[in-house]
């Protein structure tokens, strides 16, 4: 690995350094550890978290103003890797799932207006909860709901109850990560439990509705379903792409791997090979629009979100080669 492009991500925030020390370098966990605490009190997650109201709110709502409210900034937080610890989550977190949490067992924070959960939002709220660790029995009630949800294709769509008969790429990523958040906070899938074997099953299943449109491509047509599948923004809120499914296949595991590398990914790993510039580095893209606090990076310049999470993917897929 190119140690000019380690050290230049090593300059970046302490988010980007935790991640790069644990799965580009192996540094002993002590190191990881001791990097990853900074998130809190340093550089991009300090400043979402000295922007959070004491109510526990961010952005005045639950889910809206996009992006700047409670629900999008605790998941950027989430996927800054801010230590599960922190007592500034739990409180959003809290807050969260008892303005969401619906009969059906699923997230719902707009109640008055929607008879159902909205199954993608469902998914996210499961992935940030069991990465904080809040303690409820409703998380269980929320996996089983989503597990219900899942469509006769393999994966899910939030429009499900409207009519839609094809799974959604983005529903069925946000709740494949929030079903692997729940399964290893829990350790379910060594206990042999008829709902963790349940829980697995309907993991491999979204994983075969990926796998069978190699990522990104029409089951019918073979065509590119969306070009925006091959842009990678950070972060990437609940749009689907390529390298974001990649990094969830490469992370799978923590002592369980539910899936190796599948040949049906090797065109998808091409698309983030031919991403990479003359430098070694790969190229921060503009995300969705709508209101920020602040840009973690400019759209067209190197990217340290897209070089270490394409670098970690390749990693695993050419390990053994």
């Amino acid at each position: 690995m190119d140690e000019s492009v380690l050290n230049w991500l090593m300059e970046g925030d302490p988010a980007i350094r935790w991640q790069v020390l644990r799965d580009l370098i192996g540094a002993e966990r002590r190191a990881v550890e001791a990097e990853r605490q900074k998130v809190a009190v340093s550089g991009w997650g300090a400043q979402l978290l000295a922007l959070q109201e004491p109510s526990g709110r961010w952005g005045g709502g639950i889910y809206s103003p996009k992006w700047i409210s409670t629900h999008y900034t605790l998941f950027t937080l989430r996927q800054l890797g801010l230590p599960p610890e922190d007592l500034q989550a739990k409180k959003a977190c809290e807050l969260l799932l008892e303005s969401g949490f619906s009969e059906d067992g699923g997230i719902n924070y707009f109640r008055k207006s929607y008879k159902y959960s909205e199954t993608c939002i469902t998914g996210m709220l499961l992935n940030m909860l069991a990465y904080f660790h809040f303690k409820d029995e409703r998380l269980e009630h929320i996996s089983a709901h989503l597990v219900r949800q899942q469509m006769e294709d393999g994966g899910w769509n939030c429009e499900s109850y409207r009519g839609a008969m094809h799974s959604s790429f983005h529903t069925t990523m946000s709740v494949l990560e929030g079903l692997e958040a729940y399964q290893v906070l829990k350790g379910e899938a060594s206990s042999g439990s008829e709902i963790a074997v349940a829980k697995e099953k309907a993991q491999r299943q979204g994983h075969e509705f990926l796998l069978a449109h190699r990522l990104f491509r029409s089951h019918r047509t073979g065509e590119v379903i969306d070009e925006r599948m091959l842009r990678f923004p950070f972060p990437p809120r609940w749009r689907y792409d390529v390298l974001r499914a990649l990094d969830y296949f490469q992370g799978l595991g923590d002592g369980r791997m539910l899936i190796g590398k599948d040949e049906r990914m090797s065109e998808a790993i091409e698309v983030i090979r031919k991403k990479r510039m003359p430098d070694g580095r790969w190229p921060a893209h503009a995300g969705m629009s709508g209101r920020v606090y602040f840009e973690m990076e400019k759209a067209g310049q190197p990217g340290r979100w897209s070089t270490l999470r394409a670098l970690r993917v390749l990693r695993w897929w050419e390990a053994g080669i």
